[in-house]
């Protein structure tokens, strides 16, 4: 069963009279009030200024139905989630930002809550807060890393037209994306998003920006702004920016990395990271080993929730970099638990374990809450995750990758009966999203196997 979250409670005035003064810095006049779906995809509503104040205490109505809403956008049918009830769309002041690719525009990042103030189970960003809840004094620090594939213009069927074709790190692709990126750091900086790293990636087109890790809800946040600004700002511009794992045949994955450290305050000692200790040969400490025991022994089913498309198996491949074997291992890009080496003069403070199968397909809320479940799951039963593999899984024969247990599922099919099988995950989703979920992406794969193979590849490369 997830941890409890408190109940909504109507914030002090000074929180809202400090959204309406951003506001009015920015001479917003319409305010969206956003969330992300089942599906990964952000959702919303918006109000005008006139009427902000109001709403941000009273929230906007949201039919539960838009929570069973597939890929398609048509309703699956699931209990509860049908023409009768009510949520609300209920702002967190703190997420407030003003649009930079849309003037007078800005937006917040919203909760489900029942009308009675009580959290909806149902609400992805309240899945993630009851993992932090249940994580304790065990503060979760966190950082998305995604990839995105720039073009020249919107997808069409048969292919994208890549705004570039450089190589890897290739200063060219700096400078073939450059009045881009310049004016989406720009934009991103200006909503107090810190950017840490960019550069072009493998792929014809493929970009990466990495922001700057924080506490996790705050991560998870900042990576629902990141990306809307990146595709909002490439459309105002004449381009189109898209996050889908393999936007068309034969295209380099787009991953979306999740980093994970824990920290927590010690008498005498302050804060430090519990994920860290100098003495071992990784630089890892019990608690991120066992941490690591309860993801791999959770990562079937947790593909589920982290390469949650049918597009994402096109990259979760051997071969892509993109963690698609299950062990760990110190900057082993095939495994699909990283352990990144430390940071020369900040080693204690960059030890932190990277999920590699994860993509932007993802509710992100779901994707970084089922992980944290995982991980608690194996610090409390001191989950050994046995070796790291310090070699290339695709050197070792297929009997050798038998016998060291690195199979993963091969499509959402697979990862789907796994997570029904893993009473932990499905417990812990709660009784209304244990129903729905598995339903809408049941309801996905079906609608894919009827899709014409151009129009799958370009209903991914539009919708994310």
């Amino acid at each position: 069963m997830s941890a409890t979250v408190e109940t909504h409670r109507p914030l002090p005035q000074s929180a809202y009279r400090q959204v309406l003064r951003q506001a009015d810095a920015y001479g917003v006049e319409l305010i969206r009030f956003l969330w992300v779906d089942h599906n990964g995809i952000l959702r919303g509503k918006a109000v005008t200024r006139a009427h902000l104040e109001f709403r941000m205490e009273s929230g906007i109505g949201l039919a539960k139905s838009r929570q069973a809403a597939g890929l398609m956008d048509t309703g699956v049918p699931v209990p509860g989630f049908n023409a009768v009830g009510e949520v609300r769309l209920v702002p967190d002041p703190d997420t407030f930002i003003a649009l930079p690719h849309a003037p007078g525009q800005g937006a917040m990042l919203c909760d489900l809550v029942q009308l009675d103030g009580e959290p909806w189970d149902a609400c992805p960003r309240t899945f993630l807060k009851s993992a932090l809840v249940a994580a304790g004094k065990l503060e979760v620090v966190a950082s998305y890393e995604p990839e995105f594939t720039l073009c020249s213009a919107r997808p069409e069927p048969g292919g994208l037209k890549v705004l570039d074709d450089s190589l890897c790190f290739d200063n060219a692709g700096f400078d073939a994306a450059g009045d881009y990126v310049m004016q989406l750091l720009q934009g991103l900086r200006g909503q107090g998003v810190d950017v840490e790293v960019y550069h072009p990636e493998f792929g014809a087109g493929q970009h990466e920006m990495t922001l700057r890790h924080g506490p996790a809800l705050r991560a998870a946040d900042l990576f629902v702004w990141q990306k809307a600004i990146t595709r909002g700002l490439a459309s105002s511009l004449g381009l189109w920016a898209t996050f889908a794992p393999t936007p068309a045949p034969g295209f380099r994955g787009n991953g979306n990395h999740l980093h994970l450290s824990m920290w927590r305050d010690r008498p005498g000692r302050g804060r430090e990271n519990a994920f860290a200790d100098d003495a071992d040969g990784l630089g890892l400490s019990e608690t991120a080993y066992h941490f690591i025991g309860g993801v791999l022994r959770h990562l079937p089913a947790l593909l589920a929730l982290t390469c949650p498309s049918v597009n994402s198996y096109q990259r979760l491949q051997p071969g892509m970099w993109s963690g698609a074997h299950a062990c760990y291992g110190q900057d082993n890009r095939e495994a699909a638990v990283r352990i990144p080496s430390r940071l020369r003069g900040a080693a204690a403070a960059s030890t932190n374990v990277e999920l590699k199968a994860v993509d932007s397909t993802a509710n992100p809320y779901l994707a970084m809450g089922a992980v944290i479940y995982a991980g608690l799951d194996g610090i409390a039963s001191r989950t050994d995750p046995g070796p790291q593999l310090a070699q290339d899984p695709n050197g070792l024969t297929d009997a050798e990758r038998d016998r060291l247990g690195l199979g993963l599922p091969r499509s959402l099919e697979e990862a789907l009966d796994a997570l029904r099988r893993d009473d932990y995950l499905m417990d812990v989703l709660g009784p209304l999203r244990r129903e729905v979920y598995p339903a809408l992406k049941e309801d996905e794969i079906r609608a894919v196997k009827e899709m014409a193979d151009d129009l799958a590849f370009l209903t991914y490369a539009t919708r994310y």
